[in-house]
């Protein structure tokens, strides 16, 4: 009996290494195609960042020109070039409960078809209308496009390359800084060369067309969401960690979307040509690039991130200061300092909705209060130099209150990058 007993254990350690080894050489072809489509999605994420700001530069890029169309009246263009920015705020909240209900990867596939659909509808022409309402309708139609899109790419990467998360988030965040770029540049070379500003805006419809046509491949072979997940998460509302996060994103914010709008004119009150106004803002946009590209990587390797998202907070916010109020002669440091400062301070606000999660439902759930919030709140600094301005005759008061805004930006920084996660407060 016994010496049977042992045939029988042998014979089932046999059939075990058998099975195992069996199972190890099914896996490896099956392993090979995952990369590929692991590769494949990493592409499109970044790919589909690459079209999250064109929308807002291309119109800029050739504002002149639709005004002298009078074809949009003056109160329009007020509206056209604050309302996507206040959009990415009122539709950030939607994306999470979005996401649970169709899945991430549907819902980032639905909302480039919005954006492509918008960017086709804001140039045409509605008959005796004229082009406003197409411009009213199409900007509103990216503006949501765009936040959706925001808020659901920093959950993406969370769950989808947990052990590259500072080689995705630097590759998508410096893609959503160059789309600006892009847009910036492009736009109206494009007008140049067709001589109607329409074909100039009309042009960003086709990469967004490109990338959601890609895209489709991506979401039709992603997983059906599970009734059971759609509540999942933490509690991103009841957390001290999450607002700390959403703080320190809303003066980037303030920031960011100030510099866009203001530096260039600061500039020209500086008593600097409009060339070379033009080629420092160019500058800046392209030291911003590097700054995200970098900054994710940095982040995600450091134990926490307080020292860094001071750093950069301070980095920032002297830059934009001394752009206002330093020396003019060294005006090309100040510009280098803002631009280096800020594409870091954007991607690392970003990167820690991945370091301060767990999972991928709280880091949407994060995303979408940071950047609902952020973006909500953090547009009123493009008001808050305008009111300056207005009220002064100068940008002067500005420089100063950027300062301010810098030490709030600290201050958030460094409680925001504590190494705890969402949910343990």
């Amino acid at each position: 009996m016994i010496g049977r007993s042992r045939e029988v254990r042998g014979l089932t350690d046999t059939l075990g290494r058998v099975i195992r080894e069996l199972r190890t050489q099914d896996a490896t072809p099956a392993n090979a195609p995952s990369r590929r489509r692991l590769a494949f999605l990493g592409v499109c994420l970044v790919l589909i960042g690459f079209n999250l700001r064109t929308a807002f530069s291309s119109f800029a890029a050739v504002l002149t020109e639709i005004r002298a169309s009078g074809s949009v009246p003056e109160w329009a263009i007020s509206l056209l070039t604050t309302v996507p920015v206040t959009l990415l705020g009122v539709f950030a909240p939607l994306a999470p409960v979005l996401a649970r209900r169709f899945g991430p990867k549907r819902v980032l596939l639905g909302a480039m078809a919005v954006l492509t659909l918008g960017l086709f509808i804001r140039p045409s022409e509605w008959g005796p209308a004229g082009h406003l309402p197409g411009l009213i309708l199409g900007t509103a139609l990216c503006g949501a496009a765009i936040a959706l899109c925001n808020v659901i790419l920093p959950s993406e990467v969370k769950q989808d390359f947990p052990h590259r998360l500072g080689l995705m988030g630097g590759l998508y965040t410096a893609a959503i800084v160059a789309s600006a770029a892009f847009g910036a540049g492009f736009t109206y070379p494009v007008y140049q060369a067709t001589g109607s500003w329409n074909a100039a805006l009309l042009f960003w419809a086709f990469p967004a067309l490109a990338v959601t046509l890609l895209f489709v491949v991506v979401a039709v072979r992603a997983r059906p969401v599970r009734r059971a997940a759609e509540h999942g998460g933490a509690n991103v509302w009841r957390s001290r960690t999450a607002w700390h996060v959403t703080l320190y994103m809303l003066f980037q914010a303030m920031t960011s979307f100030s510099v866009f709008a203001w530096l260039s004119p600061i500039l020209r009150e500086r008593g600097i040509d409009g060339a070379t106004a033009g080629l420092m803002v160019s500058a800046s946009i392209v030291l911003q690039v590097l700054g995200s590209l970098f900054a994710p990587v940095l982040a995600a390797r450091f134990w926490d991130q307080r020292a860094f998202n001071v750093t950069l907070a301070v980095m920032t916010s002297l830059g934009f200061a001394l752009s206002v109020l330093g020396p003019i002669e060294l005006v090309w440091v100040w510009i280098a300092l803002l631009g280096l400062g800020q594409g870091a301070l954007t991607a690392a606000a970003l990167t820690l909705i991945m370091l301060r999660t767990r999972d991928a439902r709280t880091a949407v759930n994060l995303s979408g209060m940071m950047q609902g919030v952020g973006y909500g709140v953090g547009s009123t600094g493009t008001l808050l130099v305008a009111a300056i301005h207005q009220a002064t005759g100068a940008f002067t008061l500005a420089g100063y209150a950027f300062l301010a805004i810098g030490v709030g930006a600290s201050v958030f920084g460094y409680l925001s990058g504590r190494r705890r996660t969402v949910g343990e407060d």
